[in-house]
């Protein structure tokens, strides 16, 4: 197993993609913590299944990510279990598209705030403790951030500057051995693709030479390579998983 005695902190674990890289990292033999926003039985039990099949602990961790106060208490708590630190998946976000025009600034800030601010902040509290010439952080983009599609400013302009943070926070914890990538997924098959019409949704995936869009665990598992040591010589990437989008 890729990640086995690993302890991995992921966020925006409930649903879609975040959902899919617990049970990918469960069965690889990583000890999650799995953050959410609010506390859910439902969601607890889930964990506690996805646990006792594989054999590893997965702690919930309750915080919303635009609150400061609320992730220092998180991290303190994760810090409390006293496990190393091996790795971050940075994974919540939202999104909402509209022309420029049509959209509230305060809007575009809270797709900042909790896609790109949130995630730095979190990082910068957690990468001290996270573990010296083996650790690895991985953030989750988009291909949004690469494309620009009309409607698309403030989802596509946060995943553009998590992109590009990789490239910077890469080179900064280079000198403790820790590496730093993301993903960036094109059209995958989670709650967020209700956000766009159907018939844009179509016309997207007629652009994806692989001909169908993708499932949260295919995103899932290249979270899973790069948190693991074989790709131990890699870092500072943003790995499209698209399908082959043009």
């Amino acid at each position: 197993m890729m990640l086995q005695g690993k302890n991995i902190v992921v966020t925006g674990t409930k649903r879609g993609i975040g959902k899919a890289i617990v049970c990918k990292l469960a069965s690889e033999g990583a000890n999650v913590w799995a953050c959410a926003r609010k506390k859910d039985d439902g969601f607890e039990e889930k964990l506690n299944e996805i646990a006792l099949k594989n054999g590893v602990v997965i702690e919930p961790v309750y915080f919303d990510l635009t609150d400061e106060g609320q992730i220092k208490e998180a991290v303190k708590n994760i810090v409390k279990s006293k496990r190393p630190i091996d790795g971050l998946v940075n994974n919540a976000g939202i999104a909402a598209y509209n022309k420029l025009q049509m959209m509230k600034i305060d809007e575009i800030k809270n797709i900042f705030s909790t896609n790109y601010f949130s995630a730095l902040y979190l990082t910068q509290l957690l990468m001290r403790r996270i573990t010296r010439n083996t650790g690895s952080i991985v953030f989750v983009s988009s291909v949004s951030g690469f494309i620009p599609e009309i409607g698309n400013i403030a989802y596509g302009g946060s995943k553009a500057a998590v992109s590009h943070a990789v490239k910077i926070l890469a080179k900064e914890l280079s000198s403790e051995g820790i590496r730093v990538n993301a993903v960036a997924p094109g059209l995958v098959n989670t709650d967020m693709k209700n956000l766009a019409s159907e018939e844009v949704w179509e016309e997207l995936k007629h652009r994806i030479m692989i001909g169908r869009v993708a499932e949260p665990n295919e995103i899932a598992n290249v979270i899973s390579f790069l948190l693991s040591d074989q790709s131990s010589y890699m870092t500072a990437q943003t790995v499209h998983v698209d399908g082959g989008m043009f």
